[in-house]
């Protein structure tokens, strides 16, 4: 075995800051595939990348290992084939609205969606909370759903970027989810093996980001918007407020609620719809659906309007084994939490500041996320009723509404929201929903 094909010299040279040889991050990637790169190994290679990074070459070669670690799929579908990953939020359901809508648009989607990590959410933890409904389809499962009902929110197959399969499950329990290196590598690892032909990337900023700063968030987004257009990937990413969730709830149940609440307009999140059909217009642009972004959202906005997003999002339900009037009874077919308690401003004033990502912990701690790797989740708790930023508020008015699984749980959780929110005399000034562009 040469040096460069040894996990222990691999891990000592990244921990050291040195670049990697030709040829080292493809062998680690084939060992977390394999099993020949144990545990032990993948979280302190994690970690030496955390902690020292890998420079714009060894990003992309990270990317590429991991890409070709396993299966690259190829389509042969009469539209675009498109796709959107964000980085990660708190209350953020977006692509529960965005792959039926852009299905609804022509396009076709085959959404390889992840768990929670860290604080956020999981697209995948979420439709676990629908009765029935499996994310893991085949390969071929895949592609015959996309033929019948042009969208698919799944898990990566085992085949798919095996060695990111590996290493996502790692970092979520070794504090090293917070990487450029590691979120980019993650991200277009899977993206770019699912065979896109467009990519709109959803790049969080903010209290429940990974992202806290706009430099950072920048750099995120060029990091992956050139690694992916590298690989022959039309791609452009939009940076967006995680200030404050994005929904007015958090947890899995609860998200997938205010989902349907847009998609069938009984109650319409402003945010959710905005940045529904922002992000929507982009991946229109970019598979030639629509001749710019703003065309692009004023159909992703009338296929919200109309009811066919709707339309497809409950042919895809039923497709993956949901029950097949989820569209029509989703109230009833959702799990509940016993145990439902306020949470209530102490004081007068305005919502002057959110620690969102106290929040996304506070779900966890609830059981609505992981603390350790292989833990079962609870779907049905979280928050709802989330105050936003400049809200005016009385004394005794609710700021969130806590649903936990045992009294003590949500008492825990009520002490917790009391150091999330900050109450002032001055109403701050209201955070944009998109902060920028990146092409």
């Amino acid at each position: 075995m040469t040096p460069e094909q040894d996990a222990r010299a691999i891990i000592a040279g990244l921990r050291a800051g040195l670049p990697p040889e030709p040829g080292a991050l493809d062998w680690f990637a084939k060992g977390l595939a394999s099993g020949e790169v144990s545990d032990a190994q993948a979280g302190a290679f994690a970690m030496a990348i955390c902690l020292n990074g890998l420079g714009e070459t060894g990003r992309i070669a990270l990317t590429r290992a991991m890409q070709n670690s396993g299966t690259q799929l190829a389509w042969d579908m009469p539209g675009p084939v498109l796709d959107k990953h964000s980085t990660g939020g708190i209350g953020d359901c977006v692509s529960l609205l965005l792959a039926p809508a852009l299905a609804a648009c022509g396009a076709y989607v085959p959404m390889i969606s992840g768990r929670g990590l860290g604080h956020t959410g999981g697209t995948l933890d979420k439709l676990d909370a629908i009765p029935g409904l499996r994310t893991d389809l085949t390969n071929d499962q895949l592609r015959d759903q996309l033929g019948q009902t042009r969208c698919a929110i799944i898990a990566a197959s085992p085949q798919i970027a095996p060695a990111d399969r590996r290493l996502y499950a790692i970092r979520d329990v070794t504090a090293t989810v917070d990487s450029l290196d590691l979120i980019t590598a993650s991200i277009l690892s899977k993206k770019l093996a699912a065979g896109l032909e467009g990519l709109v990337l959803d790049v969080k900023l903010g209290s429940g980001a990974f992202m806290k700063t706009e430099a950072d968030a920048r750099a995120l987004a060029q990091a992956l918007v050139s690694a992916a257009q590298g690989a022959g990937c039309r791609t452009t990413a939009l940076i967006t407020d995680m200030s404050q969730p994005l929904a007015d709830a958090a947890g899995n149940a609860l998200e997938v609620i205010a989902a349907m609440e847009t998609l069938t307009g009984t109650s319409v999140n402003d945010a959710l719809w905005g940045l529904t059909t922002a992000l929507g217009g982009e991946a229109l642009a970019l598979g030639g659906l629509a001749t710019n972004a703003a065309e692009g959202a004023a159909r992703i906005g009338q296929a919200l309007q109309t009811g066919a997003a709707a339309e497809y999002f409950g042919r895809m339900v039923a497709a993956q084994g949901g029950p097949v009037d989820f569209i029509d009874r989703w109230p009833d077919r959702l799990p509940a939490a016993p145990v439902v308690i306020d949470f209530v401003s102490p004081l007068p004033g305005f919502v002057a500041a959110i620690d969102t990502e106290a929040l996304g912990h506070i779900v966890v701690h609830l059981g609505g996320g992981r603390l350790r790797d292989g833990a079962r989740i609870n779907p049905s708790v979280g928050l709802s009723g989330l105050a936003n930023l400049g809200m005016a508020v009385e004394p005794g008015q609710p700021l969130a509404r806590v649903h936990a699984a045992s009294l003590p749980e949500a008492e825990a959780a009520l002490k917790r929201l009391a150091a999330a929110y900050s109450i002032s005399d001055i109403a701050p000034d209201a955070p944009p929903l998109i902060h920028g562009r990146v092409t």
